[in-house]
């Protein structure tokens, strides 16, 4: 069984390049690509034969940690299917335990291994010729190898037992969006710092905390071996302790996927609903998905989103031309764009149009209507910010003050978000309709959109001043007002949002007919 097994799985690897000329085409560049790209990291670690020890161990653990995590992720963020899901295997009656061993083994079989085989055998060469035992060498790259291995199949296990019937290009989309989150802010920040032939001490700290991660453990061990560091024995334990534990979680996989009953119709009875497919099956997850298809799809939203950025990045101008630095120049435009990121859903009721019936029609509770509503808001914004405050402070220049950035953005962003969730049902005011132009507005006979716009705006700042002023307090030499800051501005942008979110869910359940009738009036 074993043997059919692993010819199986060699012919399915060599079916890649069978097909019409478009699927080849495809195959024969992908193929491509992975050979270049290891081409180029083979090339890059042989490189480094003449660089300092503590260099060659930093590249290492990150590289090594890196891989390992993309070949945990790559299972959750692609929509494929396992060509070797236990499942396929249940009408042949056989025994967890021996396919288990058989599944894990025909694992290695793949372009991604070969290719991680292939990048480790010359990270061997490279260990070696620093003196590095050939025997931890070895076990390292045999511990990583197997990691990675084990990793994504218990990860495609994962997937298809609980993403199956989710899995499409929203949910795609959603997985990248928290990759961007994570792995552009690393960037810059690795992007920032001055190697000169010496790893920077900011990060010598995260790379002693990955070398005793499952990630970096069996990368890191050999040399920490070597060194005699202190650490070296922890290492060894967390990295035969990861495959030890993936071996046992795959096994127990294996074994609920062969006696579990798979609900075939899951997948149909979600097909094709987009956003709605991918929301939780809640009030508010209906909301939610009910409302990212309308920010995605109606230009009024998109229009509101895209002028954010060019305003933010507009308001550098007087202020260089002020004269002042462009050091301190390079901090305002985020702050600005948190602003009007937690402004921009003040009237997003009114957006509905007719559409809000179906909320009161379906008896929806004033907390779900709130909170799915600032889902379509918070996808965007966080990973804007999540990528823009890193990448201002690094225009900045002083990395410590972006401890008190993460704190002013945050309260602008949530305390706007919750004192919006109060003003869109206390007053809320008349829009474009849907389909019209955005830069068509209709005509208004009061001033209730002004003292709606200004009073939030006017209240996020007010109640973001304490952030502020600690912020400034950082920049001008106060160490400990920076922490203060963030800390502090986390708290109040909270707690605004949770008030804002209970004040504005009792106020659209009492406010029913009012709302009804601004609806029907617009």
């Amino acid at each position: 069984m074993a043997a059919h097994v692993l010819r199986l799985r060699i012919a399915l690897l060599f079916g890649s390049f069978r097909g019409d000329i478009t699927e080849i085409s495809r195959a024969v560049v992908q193929f491509l690509a992975v050979v270049a790209a290891t081409a180029a990291a083979c090339w890059a670690l042989l490189s480094l034969a003449s660089a300092d020890i503590e260099v060659v161990i930093a590249v290492t653990v990150l590289g090594g940690s890196a891989i390992t995590l993309a070949f945990a992720l790559s299972p959750l963020i692609g929509a494929t299917s396992d060509p070797l899901d236990p499942r396929r295997f249940a009408i042949l009656g056989l025994s967890p335990r021996p396919l288990a061993a058989v599944l894990a083994l025909a694992g290695l079989i793949s372009v991604p291994i070969f290719a991680l085989t292939t990048i480790a055998f010359c990270l061997a060469v490279l260990w070696t010729g620093f003196g590095v035992s050939a025997l931890l060498v070895g076990s390292g790259v045999v511990l990583g190898i197997v990691t990675c291995a084990l990793l994504a199949r218990v990860c495609m296990a994962l997937a298809s037992l609980f993403l199956k019937d989710r899995q499409s290009r929203e949910l795609t989309g959603v997985f990248l969006l928290a990759m961007i989150v994570v792995v552009v802010p690393t960037a810059v920040f690795f992007a920032s710092l001055e190697w000169d032939g010496v790893v920077p001490t900011q990060l010598s700290e995260v790379i002693g905390v990955l070398a005793l991660t499952p990630i970096g453990a069996a990368w890191a061990f050999p040399a920490l071996v070597e060194a005699g560091d202190p650490q070296a024995a922890l290492a060894v334990t967390v990295a035969v302790g990861t495959v030890l534990l993936l071996g046992v979680v795959w096994l127990w996989l294996v074994n609920r996927l062969l006696t579990a009953t798979e609900r075939p119709v899951a997948a149909r009875e979600r097909g094709g609903l987009g956003w709605l497919a991918v929301a939780p099956g809640t009030p508010a997850g209906a909301i939610a998905g009910r409302s990212l298809l309308y920010w995605l799809n109606d230009r009024r939203y998109l229009v509101n989103m895209m002028v954010i950025p060019v305003a933010a990045a507009a308001t550098t101008v007087p202020l260089l031309v002020a004269g002042v630095s462009p050091e301190m120049v390079a901090l305002v435009p985020v702050p600005f764009a948190a602003l009007f990121l937690g402004w921009l859903v003040h009237n997003d009721l009114a957006y509905d149009s007719t559409a809000v019936w179906m909320h009161f029609a379906a008896g929806v509770r004033g907390i779900s209507d709130r909170m799915g509503r600032l889902v379509p808001v918070l996808a965007v914004g966080i990973p804007f910010l999540a990528v823009a405050i890193p990448i201002a402070v690094s225009l900045h220049g002083r990395w410590s003050i972006l401890p008190a950035m993460i704190g002013v953005c945050s309260s602008l962003f949530l305390c706007g978000l919750g004192l919006s969730s109060i003003a869109s049902v206390v007053a809320p005011y008349a829009v474009s309709r849907p389909g019209d132009s955005p830069f068509r507005q209709p005509s208004r006979t009061g001033a209730e959109s002004s003292i709606s716009q200004g009073v939030v705006l006017a209240g996020v700042l007010i109640l973001s001043a304490p952030t502020l002023w600690w912020a400034w307090q950082g920049l001008s030499g106060d160490d400990d007002a920076i922490a203060t800051a963030m800390w502090g501005g986390l708290g109040i942008g909270v707690g605004v949002l949770i008030i804002g979110l209970a004040t504005g869910a009792a106020v659209f359940e009492r406010r029913t007919s009012r709302l009804m009738e601004f609806a029907e009036s617009t």
